[in-house]
């Protein structure tokens, strides 16, 4: 009985937080583990969605992952200046990258942000009829300042930054884009700032075919440079992209689309009222028909549903709305477990059993089946989140109905192995225990 008290406590003790967790009496939205709100996914919230196809012709296939990963890891840094709600970034296959963006509306900025390639490449005046030359401004041509490293030409770009670029001022408050150059970018910013400065020539900096800036040289510019004449926001988000880094490989959007949120939250409100009409009825079936165990149940039922919340907020789950078809499904598959395990206490106390023994081979021997019936479903689960995860569009709704229908099984199986065995076992041994017809289903003899 101590054990069972023990049990017991430690229950509500999980109740109570997991009810602090869902229901925080705190307002604020400062991010704690108290305040934050379940994540709702692009088609509840609203968003963008794009897929982008890379371009690995010139990689070797051995590096194939190496590359795409590197591109996901530079979209999510970009993303992240976004400002977007949780986005949803992950590889499709071996060449596309999916990004879904909640709560972005303009979907010309994250095409532009997330697909520019970012990188500076620097000039120097030549002559026309050059044929190395590459840009022209005005009447003047430049080409690709080039410098040595091992013996091998190379011309001086933006790829050699640090990735600490950061904004600053003069003493006129003249804004100013400082950078700092790698190992390899010293030497070669070295090499090419020593041939100009001495005839105190530019070095053009070009961002694609546009001149950003072309200071004259006056010395020789080895580990820092700056770059000046930009307006606040070119800067900042320059300054963001390059921060980031580049695209090792070329991506081509392939597909885009605004998602409206308006059938997301018809649906969000349906599926509270339907769930919650589902809710009450099976725990007044159970009431009715398993009489004290079925409201043992439904307590058990409500703390399921309750911990369940609680999950979704820590790992932290995405709802969508396939998620949310998943975690309506799983709250009438959570009683399951007590249905098996109550038909056998049925039929153990037909066999003169006391309510106690009753209790205890109800439980032990519907384990077997309890597991099996689990069991298949979480491989069900699995093969649909494997499936869901390699295509694109449905991927949000297969891959989160099986999340949250694994979830709400693996915490059903806990409410009721747990849970409703130790209310159970609360009676044994009390007058209640002794009142059969409590323990019997209506249609028990």
């Amino acid at each position: 009985m101590r054990k069972n008290t023990i049990v017991f406590l430690i229950i509500i003790a999980v109740v109570t937080l997991a009810g602090l967790v869902v229901f925080p009496l705190s307002t604020s939205t400062g991010g704690t583990l108290f305040d934050r709100p379940i994540k709702l996914g692009l088609d509840l919230m609203g968003g963008v969605r794009l897929v982008y196809q890379a371009d690995l012709s010139n990689v070797p296939e051995a590096q194939h992952r190496e590359y795409m990963q590197a591109d996901e890891y530079v979209i999510r840094t970009r993303v992240d200046r976004l400002g977007a709600t949780e986005p949803n970034i992950k590889l499709l296959g071996g060449n596309r990258i999916l990004v879904e963006l909640p709560g972005i509306d303009d979907i010309n900025e994250a095409v532009d942000l997330i697909g520019r390639t970012a990188i500076l490449e620097f000039g120097e005046l030549t002559e026309a009829g050059d044929p190395a030359a590459k840009w022209t401004v005005g009447e003047q041509k430049w080409k690709p300042a080039m410098g040595e490293l091992d013996g091998i030409p190379v011309a001086l770009t933006s790829s050699f930054f640090k990735t600490n670029t950061s904004i600053t001022t003069d003493s006129l408050g003249k804004l100013l884009l400082v950078f700092e150059w790698d190992s390899q970018g010293s030497i070669l910013s070295d090499q090419i700032t020593g041939r100009l400065v001495k005839t105190n020539a530019p070095l053009g900096i070009f961002s694609g075919d546009e001149l950003l800036s072309a200071p004259s040289v006056m010395g020789h510019i080895t580990d820092r440079g700056q770059i000046e004449g930009m307006e606040q926001q070119e800067a900042s988000q320059l300054r963001d992209l390059l921060n980031a880094g580049r695209l090792q490989v070329p991506l081509t959007l392939i597909s885009n689309e605004n998602v409206s949120s308006t059938l997301g939250a018809e649906f969000v409100s349906l599926a509270f009222i339907s769930g919650l009409i589902g809710l009450l009825l099976v725990m007044i079936f159970m009431i009715i028909y398993y009489r004290l165990p079925g409201l043992l149940a439904s307590v058990a039922l409500l703390i399921y549903v309750l911990v369940n919340l609680t999950v979704f907020k820590l790992l932290p789950v995405t709802l969508t709305l396939g998620g949310l078809a998943g975690f309506i499904a799983s709250i009438g598959m959570a009683v399951d477990a007590n249905i098996l395990i109550f038909e056998r206490m049925k039929e153990e106390l037909r066999a003169g059993r006391t309510v106690g023994a009753a209790i205890e081979a109800g439980f032990k021997r519907a384990w077997s089946s309890i597991l099996h019936c689990n069991v298949t479903t979480f491989i069900a689960c699995g093969i649909m989140y494997f499936m869901g995860s390699s295509t694109v569009v449905a991927s949000t709704l297969i891959t989160g109905f099986a999340l949250t229908l694994f979830i709400g099984v693996l915490v059903s199986m806990v409410s009721a192995i747990t849970v409703t065995r130790t209310l159970l076992r609360l009676f044994i041994g009390t007058s209640i225990a002794q009142k059969v017809g409590l323990f019997r289903t209506a249609g028990g003899k």
